[in-house]
């Protein structure tokens, strides 16, 4: 498997890159509230990420057609922005960006609430939050790509959830999606080592019931096969020799 290791330039450029995801990101979540539109949600991201000097990497993506992805309630991953798709109270949506900026990519995702949530809802945001914190805090030069599965996975057992295993994080850097393929589910000991040097995304999805997904009719929206909330949480990380470097810090 050919993994980039990126060098101080390319690590600048990331920086920068990952810096104009998170701030996109922080600025559009900043405005959601009932009766926003999912469109809604994709017509600021394009307007905060030119703003910015920077393009929406997933517009057209493999044939995606929107900026930003909005996956709501049960929607793990993937949800197109559409005009009559409203926000009401007690809904929870993850808004996904990911920008280009000079030739690098930063991708970031979180979950929001809006209004006031449900029990469950309190319950899977904040596991999904701290399984991508798990997650982060095992990476290191040398590390195993199992390491970060497994973290992932103990905090959600231990909390009644479950992973999703079928879709995971990613390297990243001159293209959106590059190796390897990082896994949200595994075995400590096991996999590809981690280098220092080397830009991944970790971004677990985590459903309150089965971890059991399916594809809509449109190919890209994936939901919880049993209709139960997911939620989603992601960073872009740099490999450092004592650690990671977070680089969608917002």
């Amino acid at each position: 498997m050919n993994v980039e290791i990126l060098g101080p330039r390319a690590r600048e450029a990331m920086r920068r890159a990952g810096r104009a995801a998170a701030a996109t990101l922080a600025a559009v979540g900043a405005r959601l509230q009932p009766s926003v539109t999912t469109a809604d949600i994709d017509r600021w991201v394009r307007e905060d990420t030119a703003q910015r000097g920077g393009r929406p990497s997933q517009l057209g993506y493999k044939g995606f057609p929107a900026a930003v992805c909005t996956s709501r309630n049960h929607v793990v991953c993937h949800g197109i922005p559409r005009r009559d798709e409203v926000l009401a109270p007690g809904d929870i949506v993850n808004v996904d960006v990911t920008t280009e900026l000079d030739g690098y990519h930063g991708d970031t995702s979180a979950t929001f609430f809006i209004g006031e949530p449900s029990a469950e809802a309190r319950h899977v945001v904040d596991v999904a939050r701290r399984c991508r914190d798990a997650g982060v805090a095992v990476v290191r030069d040398g590390a195993r790509l199992g390491d970060i599965g497994a973290a992932i996975e103990e905090v959600a057992r231990a909390e009644g959830c479950s992973v999703v295993r079928e879709v995971g994080g990613h390297g990243i850097g001159r293209r959106m999606h590059l190796p390897p393929h990082v896994a949200h589910t595994g075995v400590r000991g096991a996999g590809m080592r981690l280098r220092a040097g080397m830009a991944i995304t970790i971004e677990p999805m985590v459903n309150l019931g089965s971890h059991r997904i399916r594809t809509l009719t449109d190919g890209w929206t994936i939901v919880t096969e049993d209709g139960s909330l997911s939620a989603q949480f992601e960073h872009t990380v740099l490999v450092t020799g004592d650690g990671c470097e977070i680089l969608t810090l917002s």
